[in-house]
C-alpha cells in the first residue's frame, strides 16, 4: 500500500524541520507528500523544500505544493491537501508534530491486514514546544475511557462517536476510498471530526492505543489537547449558553443529511441514530432562558438517556441546567 502525507501549513518555518525529518525518517517512505499552506507570511514553504532536499529523499518523494491567498481555514486546507493526494493510504499531517520512526509501516501494516478498515487513528505524546515529554499522552489529556476503546475495537464506533469524538487528525490514516462518501467537508465540522464520523458509519474505523507521534503543545495550536481541571469544568457549566448549542445542532443536521444522501452505504442503525442524536441537540438548543423552566424538561430528556447516549451524562445535565441565558 503506497501512503500520501497531507501536510497542512500556515507559518509553520520554526516547527516543520523536526517534523519532516520525520517523515523522510519513516520506513517505507510515503510516496507523496501534499503540502497545502494556508497564507503564510514566513518561509514556510522555502523551509519544506530545504529539508527535502537536505534528507537527500527529493528524488522519491513526489511534493506537491498549494498555496492560499487568502486562506481557507483548517478544515478547507485539509480538504483541498486530501483532495490532491493520489494514493491508497492518506496520512494526515500537521506542521508542528513528530512522527515515530516507524508510524507508516505500524498503520500501514493494519491496513494491509483488514481490507474492510477505512481509518485508523492512535494515541499520541503531549510534548512542549521543545519536544519535552509533559507526562501524558492524548488518550489521557481526553480521559479516554476503556469502555470508549473497546467499543471502537468491537465495531461500534459510530455510537461511540455520537457521545463525543476521540479521533485527533495528526494521528490519523485513512484509505483513500473514504474521499468518495466524505467529500465534501461541510463548514461545521473539523476535518478529522468529519472523516470519523463518515467513516464510522459507512465502514470500519479503528485506534491503536500506543501514541505513534509526539504532539507538541505550544499555545499556538490551532487545535490542541488538555485535560481540563476540576474548577475549569465546574465552571463550563455556569458559562453562557450562547450559540453553541445552535452550532452543535447545525452539525448534526450536516451529518445526518449527508448520510441520508449515502443510502444503503451506510451501516444498519446509523441512521436511526443519527436522528435520535439531532432530536436531542435540537432538545438542548431550544431550552427556555429561564433555569427553573428547563429542569423539568432536562429531567425527562435524562431520563431517556439521551445525555448519556450523545453527550458527557452527567455532565451535560448539570450544564443544561446551570448555563446561562
Amino acid at each position: 500500500l503506497h501512503v500520501s502525507a497531507a501536510l497542512c501549513t500556515r507559518n509553520g518555518a520554526r516547527y516543520l524541520p523536526e517534523q519532516l525529518r520525520s517523515i523522510c525518517a519513516q520506513e517505507p517512505l510515503p510516496q507523496e507528500i501534499v503540502v497545502s499552506d494556508d497564507g503564510s507570511t514566513d518561509d514556510t514553504l522555502a523551509v519544506v523544500r530545504d529539508i527535502l532536499a537536505q534528507c537527500g529523499v527529493a528524488d522519491r518523494i513526489v511534493l506537491r505544493v498549494f498555496s492560499n491567498s487568502p486562506p481557507l481555514g483548517v478544515t478547507r486546507n485539509f480538504e483541498q491537501a486530501v483532495r490532491a493526494c493520489s494514493h491508497d493510504l492518506i496520512a494526515l499531517c500537521d506542521q508542528d508534530d513528530v512522527w515515530r520512526a516507524d508510524r507508516l509501516s505500524v498503520m500501514a501494516a493494519v491496513f494491509d491486514r483488514r481490507p474492510d478498515l477505512l481509518l485508523l487513528h492512535t494515541d499520541a505524546r503531549l510534548v512542549d514546544r521543545d519536544l519535552k515529554p509533559l507526562g501524558q499522552t492524548l488518550f489521557q489529556g481526553l480521559e479516554v475511557r476503556p469502555d470508549e476503546l473497546a467499543g471502537i475495537h468491537a465495531g461500534r464506533a459510530f455510537s461511540v462517536l455520537m457521545h463525543r469524538n476521540l479521533v485527533t487528525g495528526a494521528t490519523t490514516v485513512f484509505r483513500h476510498r473514504l474521499l468518495d462518501v466524505a467529500l465534501p467537508f461541510p463548514p461545521e465540522w473539523v476535518h478529522d471530526e468529519w472523516l470519523a464520523a463518515i467513516a464510522a458509519a459507512t465502514g470500519r474505523i479503528d485506534v491503536l492505543p500506543e501514541p505513534t507521534i509526539d504532539y507538541r503543545q505550544h499555545g499556538n495550536n490551532q487545535i490542541g489537547a488538555r485535560r481540563l481541571t476540576l474548577s475549569e469544568k465546574v465552571a463550563k457549566a455556569f458559562v453562557e449558553r450562547g450559540d453553541k448549542h445552535v452550532a452543535r445542532l447545525r452539525r448534526a443536521e450536516a451529518l445526518l443529511q449527508r448520510l441520508q444522501q449515502l443510502g444503503d452505504r451506510v451501516r444498519p442503525g446509523c441512521l436511526d441514530a443519527q436522528r435520535a442524536k439531532v432530536a436531542h441537540q435540537r432538545f438542548r438548543a431550544e431550552l427556555p432562558a429561564a433555569r427553573p423552566l428547563r429542569v423539568l424538561p432536562i429531567l425527562l430528556e435524562a431520563a431517556r438517556g439521551r445525555h448519556e447516549r450523545f453527550g458527557r451524562g452527567k455532565q451535560a445535565i448539570v450544564q443544561d441546567v446551570f448555563e446561562r441565558g
